[in-house]
């Protein structure tokens, strides 16, 4: 019998929600936010890479990507901008009311960031459409520097086919990023809806909430340096 009884405060002691080999929820949630702060350092380590080259190829042909630079829609850039904050706010907000035990007000939080992420890549889809149509890609398939895909009466070099590869590249490895945070979110709505986190136990969200701020991040510095800066 004691021992049964023992057993059974053992269980109690053990939350659910903690892996067996952690001792606490606490050395639980900082594991996993440290893991998470290694991942987002490799991840910032990769596009500062992209934005080192960028920033080469630039420092050798600065005319060039001053003329390219303004082939892209500052408007659309701008709305997604607004877009990624708005949803980085909303992904803090979630966390906040997951911590207070707010179940409903969690998950609508976390369905207005997805919607966000969403809209980001419906804007982003209509400006690759406005690229693909005129012309503004990497490699041998640029075609702006033809008079057909002439804008207001001047067209680009060809070698600015230099800029919108690197363009595409920051740009659509951001996109899969975005893709894979709606991915993570929706996982996060899922187990928020079955009840899975309370007060005591909200490391999904928080966690999955730092991947979308990093997902902000990059656009934050993407945006000026290919959109304002040229």
């Amino acid at each position: 019998m004691a021992t049964a009884e023992s057993a059974d405060h053992g269980h109690e002691e053990h939350p659910k929600f903690l892996a067996h080999h952690f001792d606490t929820p606490a050395q639980q949630f900082d594991s996993a936010k440290l893991g998470m702060w290694v991942f987002v350092a490799t991840e910032i380590l990769m596009f500062g890479g992209l934005f080192v080259a960028y920033l080469l190829f630039k420092s050798q042909e600065p005319q060039m990507f001053l003329e390219a630079h303004h082939r892209l829609n500052r408007e659309m850039g701008a709305a997604n901008t607004v877009v990624l904050l708005f949803s980085s706010l909303t992904a803090a907000l979630a966390v906040r009311s997951s911590q207070l035990g707010k179940r409903k007000q969690t998950s609508a939080l976390l369905v207005v960031t997805i919607l966000c992420a969403l809209v980001f890549l419906v804007v982003k889809y209509f400006e690759y459409t406005h690229k693909f149509h005129d012309g503004l890609l990497p490699g041998r398939f640029f075609t702006a520097h033809l008079p057909e895909h002439a804008h207001n009466g001047h067209v680009l070099p060809q070698r600015a086919h230099m800029f919108f590869a690197l363009y595409f590249m920051m740009t659509g490895l951001h996109g899969v990023h975005v893709i894979l945070g709606i991915s993570i979110l929706t996982w996060v709505l899922i187990r928020n809806q079955r009840g899975e986190f309370s007060p005591e136990y909200f490391t999904a969200v928080e966690i999955g909430a730092l991947y979308w701020h990093l997902v902000d991040l990059v656009w934050i510095y993407l945006f000026p340096l290919l959109y304002l800066v040229g």
